[in-house]
C-alpha cells in the first residue's frame, strides 16, 4: 500500500508525488488482434496521504459508474489532492464493448479474484487488477448498477461491522447502507482480506444513464475523500443525509408469470399488505396482485414488463422508520434530478 511521500509504480511506470498519468495496463487482445489496454488515471498530491482507487463497469454493461469517473476526474478540487487518486473508468473492456455484463468466456470477473497470471481469461484480468491496483491502494470504491432490466436506489453495500468501513460508508452521504455478506471471488471478499476499506456503490440501471445516481455517486466519492483528509473540506452538492443501516432485506418474487404492472416506485415506502404491483394475463382479463410482505422501503425493482414465476420484482429494504428513509431519499432526488452535467 503506498501512503507516503515516495513514488508509486503501476505498469512499471513510476508516478511521483505532484505527478499525473494516465497509464494503459495492456490485456489479452481480441481474436482479430486488435490490441486493448485498461486506462488508469493516477492523480498524486504533493503530499502523503491515503491512497483511494476508485473502479468502474467490472460488470461491463454497468455504465453509470464510467460516467461518475468521468466527471470525478474533471473536479477542480483534486488540485489541492493529497495523497492518491486512482481511477479507472472500464475495469471490464471487454464487457463494455460487447455491451455485455460478463467476459467473452461468459466468467463473472468479479467472482474471480484474486485471479492468476497463468488462468482463463477472467484469472488474467482479476490477477491484473490484484497485483497492479488492489496492491498498491489503502481504500476502495467500486462502482456498480442493476442487472437484467433492474434498478437500484442510490446505496452502499459494506461490511458495517468493521469500524473504518463503517465510517466511510457513512461519509459517501447516501440514505441506505446495507452490510452485506462477501461474496466469494469478489474483488470486495479479497481487498477485505487485505485489511482494504471497501464500499460498493449501488445505483441505477445496466446499460442506461441516470443522473440521480451519477450525480449521487461523484458527491459521494468526494464526501469519502474530504473524511479521509485528501479534500479539504468543500460545499457538496447536497446537504448531511443521516444513513439508515439495513442488515435485512428481501426480494418480492412474481407468484406466477404475465405481465408486470408495478404500483410502487424506487424509494418508497411500503407497508405490509400493501398491493406492489399486478400482475396480469397477456391474453385474457385475469389479474393478480403481488403484496408487500413486510414493511420497508423500496431499494431495487424490475423495469421489464413481462415476467415470469419466481422472477425477482421488489427490493425491499427492512426499517424501523421508512418514512423517516423516504424523505431523505426525495430530498436525494430533488437535488440531483435537473440535468446538468456541468454543476457537477
Amino acid at each position: 500500500m503506498t501512503k507516503g511521500n515516495h513514488n508509486l509504480t503501476i505498469n512499471g511506470e513510476e508516478i511521483a508525488p505532484g505527478q499525473q498519468k494516465t497509464l494503459m495496463l495492456k490485456m489479452p487482445e481480441l481474436y482479430d488482434w486488435t490490441p486493448l489496454s485498461m486506462p488508469v488515471h493516477v492523480i498524486r498530491g504533493k503530499q502523503p496521504g491515503p491512497t483511494l482507487c476508485v473502479t468502474a463497469a467490472i460488470h461491463g454493461d454497468e455504465v453509470n459508474g464510467v460516467e461518475v469517473v468521468r466527471r470525478l476526474l474533471k473536479r477542480s478540487a483534486l488540485k489541492k489532492l493529497t495523497g492518491t487518486l486512482i481511477a479507472v473508468p472500464i475495469v471490464n473492456i471487454y464487457g463494455f464493448l460487447y455491451q455485455n455484463r460478463y467476459l467473452m468466456d461468459r466468467r463473472d470477473l468479479n467472482r474471480c479474484f484474486p485471479g492468476s497470471e497463468k488462468g482463463s481469461l477472467a484469472a488474467r484480468l482479476a490477477h491484473l487488477v490484484t497485483t497492479e491496483l488492489i496492491a498498491k491502494s489503502t481504500h476502495i470504491i467500486d462502482l456498480h448498477a442493476g442487472s437484467l432490466h433492474r434498478t437500484n436506489l442510490p446505496q452502499i453495500r459494506a461490511n458495517i461491522d468493521d469500524a473504518a468501513t463503517k465510517d466511510l460508508a457513512h461519509a459517501f452521504n447516501v440514505p441506505v447502507i446495507l452490510h452485506a455478506e462477501l461474496r466469494d471471488g469478489s474483488m470486495r471478499e479479497y481487498a477485505t482480506s487485505q485489511g482494504i476499506p471497501f464500499l460498493l456503490y449501488e445505483a441505477g440501471e445496466s446499460l442506461r444513464f441516470d443522473e440521480v445516481s451519477i450525480r449521487s455517486g461523484v458527491n459521494g466519492i468526494l464526501s469519502v475523500m474530504v473524511a479521509l483528509g485528501m479534500l479539504p473540506p468543500q460545499k457538496l452538492a447536497t446537504r448531511h443525509i443521516e444513513p439508515t443501516v439495513v442488515r435485512h432485506s428481501y426480494w418480492v418474487r412474481a407468484p406466477r408469470s404475465g405481465v408486470f404492472r408495478p404500483h410502487k416506485g424506487l424509494g418508497k415506502s411500503v407497508k405490509e399488505g400493501e398491493v406492489l404491483a399486478t400482475i396480469a394475463n397477456p391474453t385474457g382479463r385475469e389479474e393478480h396482485k403481488v403484496l408487500v410482505p413486510d414493511s420497508g422501503i423500496i431499494i431495487g425493482k424490475s423495469n421489464f414488463p413481462m415476467t415470469h414465476e419466481g422472477a425477482a420484482l421488489f427490493h425491499i429494504a427492512c426499517y424501523d422508520k421508512p418514512h423517516h428513509v423516504a424523505e431523505q431519499v426525495e430530498n436525494l432526488q430533488e437535488v440531483f434530478a435537473e440535468y446538468d452535467v456541468d454543476s457537477l
